[in-house]
């Protein structure tokens, strides 16, 4: 890797718009952003990027992805593989974070954590949620508290399952607990200690949060729902949510073509947000990567069963912008700078800004990827990956 990176006349956004600009990268971070940088090119070790032409965006959080494989719901078979470096860094993502989802008995935390510093070896930024479906969760330490004060890689607890007949069908009491360990631990370990909730499609949507948000002292911040488009009901409720101060997370890839008729693509589900004039830098947008999209028919036997696609992040946002429905900035700051600022990992994450990492996605016009830089090195060149993973 070159002491210096030099990416000359991108038109850049921080998310916001600044313009045509240069950005100085060293030691993986970014050193300086201006309308013009000058090095000498025998000052020292030296590589240059001409961006002109192209746009450059902070690099790509996605905040849900099986990294260590999902699914298992049709038996050992349908258990999805772990997922290399470059269906990451081809996707545009140089953070990620990792979790469990229905099987937290095959799958482990241990596993989850020996993936994400995995990954962090080959090059991109990860960390993971401490958990699974299941409440009581799956733990390092046997506390969800201890985990995220002791473990650096664990953010908060997730993938919690509610309103689903996979989830352990958890009462006010229960999920209450789970919260608050989740915020002491947080508060002790300086970091989002978010409670990262899986919603199904059951009768009961979001009502447990609002009864929790209502009757105890848990901050509705502590909570971050996602899959809120999977049914136009459940968006609906995302919508008070947020009204009331919460976070809500949309999932790319769902379409009505292969979920339930009822839901609603990224874009669409944005549309309908801006119509109720919904705050839309409480919005994120994740993956689900990874992880397997089973389907079952109305007596819960499973029909079917696909692979969820990191790729799907930056294509349904893109969207978004494609269709007219939100600017660039907009768009780009629902997978950086709004996931960075729930996960509690501004200023370093999410921004093209002086002492930022330096994790950037230069793209074309057409809004297809071109290069991925993470931490200072180039992942991605002209959409192909240069770095692989250990058994790439």
């Amino acid at each position: 890797m070159p002491l210096f990176t030099l990416i000359k006349n991108g038109d850049v956004y921080a998310p916001e718009s600044i313009g045509r600009q240069d950005i100085l990268l060293s030691g993986g971070k970014i050193a300086m952003v201006a309308s013009k940088i000058n090095i000498p090119r025998d000052f020292a070790d030296l590589k240059e990027i001409d961006a002109a032409g192209s746009i450059v965006v902070p690099g790509f959080i996605d905040q849900h992805v099986h990294i260590t494989g999902g699914g298992g719901e049709g038996g050992p078979a349908t258990r999805t593989p772990e997922i290399s470096l470059s269906r990451l860094t081809t996707a545009g993502i140089t953070t990620v974070v990792g979790l469990l989802g229905v099987d937290g008995v095959t799958r482990s935390v241990a596993e989850l954590l020996a993936k994400a510093r995995a990954l962090e070896g080959e090059g991109i930024t990860s960390y993971i949620y401490s958990g699974a479906y299941e409440v009581p969760t799956r733990t390092l330490t046997g506390s969800v508290r201890t985990d995220i004060v002791l473990i650096d890689k664990v953010l908060g607890t997730g993938e919690i399952a509610i309103s689903d007949h996979r989830s352990a069908q958890p009462t006010f009491e229960m999920l209450t607990k789970l919260a608050a360990e989740a915020r002491v631990g947080g508060l002790l370990g300086n970091k989002a200690g978010v409670v990262h909730l899986h919603v199904g499609e059951g009768k009961h949507g979001l009502s447990l949060l609002f009864e929790i948000v209502d009757r105890s002292d848990i901050p509705i911040t502590q909570f971050v729902p996602t899959h809120v488009n999977r049914l136009s009901s459940i968006l609906r409720q995302g919508m008070t949510f947020l009204k009331m101060g919460g976070i809500v997370d949309l999932t790319a890839g769902i379409t009505p073509d292969n979920d339930s008729p009822d839901s609603l693509e990224v874009w669409r589900a944005i549309s309908l947000l801006l119509d109720e004039n919904a705050d839309l830098s409480r919005v994120t947008v994740s993956s689900d990567g990874n992880g397997s999209l089973p389907q079952f028919d109305s007596q819960g036997n499973l029909t079917g069963m696909k692979i969820g696609l990191v790729s799907q992040l930056w294509d349904d946002v893109a969207e978004s912008v494609k269709r007219n429905i939100i600017p660039l900035p907009t768009a780009v700051s629902l997978i950086t700078h709004n996931a960075a600022r729930t996960l509690k990992l501004l200023p370093a994450k999410g921004l093209i800004a002086a002492g930022s990492d330096a994790d950037l996605v230069i793209m074309n016009r057409a809004y297809n990827i071109d290069k991925v830089i993470a931490r200072g090195r180039l992942m991605v060149d002209n959409g192909t990956p240069v770095v692989k993973g250990f058994f790439e």
